[in-house]
């Protein structure tokens, strides 16, 4: 067992930049892709992660330092330290039976695969640890190693089945052919769903507004660089900046928001052959399916308005953090919320003033969610020692993927404790799932229907 554990920590300590590249050159050779081919498009989704991890750590080192600055000359106290996702995975990765989670999420999704129950192939196991993080908490609330790994094969489920769903649209968005999205962060746009409705009822939030329309209608100020200066300079004259710190900000978030697209068609040059390749394979073995590859979300990233999400929701991240009852972190590894913006685009269809709209909406979930997990991850890093914490310190994630789904998962249990609101949370959220997931089929069908 220790060595399997061995085996299974050193690909994950490779980290998404190796390890998913090694998954897809494996799955190409086994549909039958030439080596040279496979290789090729494994080092290429390499670089590919590599470029947009770049990106977003160039990102947020320079908006974290405007970011603190801001909460500097507020006096503000919180005593919760935002670690961001990278913390909470080496945390999650230190719980004594993470390793068992990679065989259990491959053998769910081959089961499911062998009894048609989804057309996903999951290629993104790096992000395991989003399950073990459900699991964390849910042993350190039931103390049972069995009901935390059942709660992660339930979120295994969800997120094959949202993959399914989400295809259509994916592939139609990203203009990639054969791929879908399983990471768990797409689960908010169940519950921003029915608020998406309310707002497409108003007639001047109906319209189609995405980055290509903004850009129609304000011409050069819609430009990705001259986007990016104008919001890097705002940054930087709320964190009072001097003048060569505020021209200096604007560069490089005009330098971030320039290049995220152009990174982004890596992942398309990369992904386009294996999933041609797996289509294939299986239209030979399975004549009557087609088959999906799941990835995270980085092949998104060329997307403009997920990056204008993304900015948008720190100063409102900051401001609520300063206000917002019962809220106990500071905002600051995580200040840079993927997690939000991509579930938004996905809801919205891009629609960039409801985007802002559901952003500014949801981000109170994610601040509380973070201070409710913060004694669990806390426990975790002191008992593991996977993070050295000073006496007292707490520490925990301001944007943790999926926040409404993985609070309801994690504390469902404590309805043997009396306390029925994470029932309730999960009750609402698979209702809002089901209602959303028969929009993305009917929205699929109407495609297909036009089509023909």
């Amino acid at each position: 067992m220790q060595y399997l554990a061995s085996i299974v920590n050193f690909f994950l300590g490779l980290g998404a930049a190796v390890f998913v590249p090694v998954i897809i050159i494996i799955a190409g050779l086994i549909v039958r892709m030439k080596v040279k081919d496979a290789i090729s498009s494994g080092i290429t989704l390499g670089v590919a992660f590599t470029g947009m991890t770049m990106l977003i750590n160039f990102m947020t080192g320079a908006i974290t330092p405007a970011a603190e600055a801001m909460l500097e000359t507020t006096g503000i106290s919180l005593p919760i330290t935002d670690g961001g996702w990278t913390t909470m995975s080496t945390i999650s990765w230190s719980w004594p039976y993470a390793f068992l989670m990679f065989p259990l999420v491959i053998i769910i999704n081959i089961i499911l695969l062998v009894m048609k129950k989804t057309d996903t192939f999951n290629a993104d196991l790096w992000n395991v640890w989003g399950k073990i993080f459900t699991a964390v908490a849910a042993y350190y609330i039931t103390g049972s190693v069995i009901i935390a790994f059942i709660i992660a094969a339930v979120q295994v489920v969800f997120e094959l089945k949202s993959a399914d769903f989400h295809q259509h649209r994916v592939e139609k968005m990203s203009g990639i052919p054969g791929v879908t999205c399983t990471h768990k962060m797409v689960f908010l746009a169940a519950p921003m769903y029915p608020v998406d409705w309310v707002l497409r009822k108003i007639p001047a939030l109906n319209k189609s507004f995405n980055a290509s329309d903004l850009k129609d209608k304000v011409g050069i100020f819609a430009e990705n660089h001259i986007l990016g200066f104008i919001l890097g300079v705002i940054f930087g004259l709320l964190a009072r900046y001097d003048l060569a710190g505020i021209l200096t900000l604007g560069v490089q978030c005009a330098t971030a928001l320039t290049l995220f697209p152009v990174i982004s068609k890596y992942f398309m040059q990369a992904l386009e052959p294996i999933s041609n390749a797996v289509s294939e394979f299986m239209q030979s073995k399975f004549s009557d399916r087609e088959l999906y590859v799941g990835l995270d979300w980085p092949f998104l990233g060329g997307a403009n308005e997920i990056w204008l999400a993304v900015i948008w929701t720190v100063p409102v991240t900051l401001i609520m953090a300063f206000f917002l009852p019962g809220n106990q972190i500071l905002p600051f590894a995580g200040i840079i919320n993927i997690a939000i913006a991509v579930p938004a685009y996905f809801v919205t269809k891009g629609n960039v003033i409801r985007m802002l709209i559901l952003c500014t909406i949801f981000e109170p979930v994610f601040l509380w969610v973070g201070t409710a997990f913060a004694p669990f991850m806390t426990e975790l890093a002191n008992t593991t020692k996977a993070v050295e914490l000073a006496a007292g310190q707490m520490i925990s994630c301001s944007s943790i993927d999926g926040p409404i789904q993985t609070y309801a998962f994690s504390h469902v249990m404590q309805i043997m404790d009396g306390n029925f609101i994470p029932l309730i949370i999960l009750l609402v959220w698979v209702t809002c799932f089901v209602f959303y997931s028969r929009s993305l089929i009917k929205e699929k069908k109407e495609d297909e229907a036009t089509e023909k």
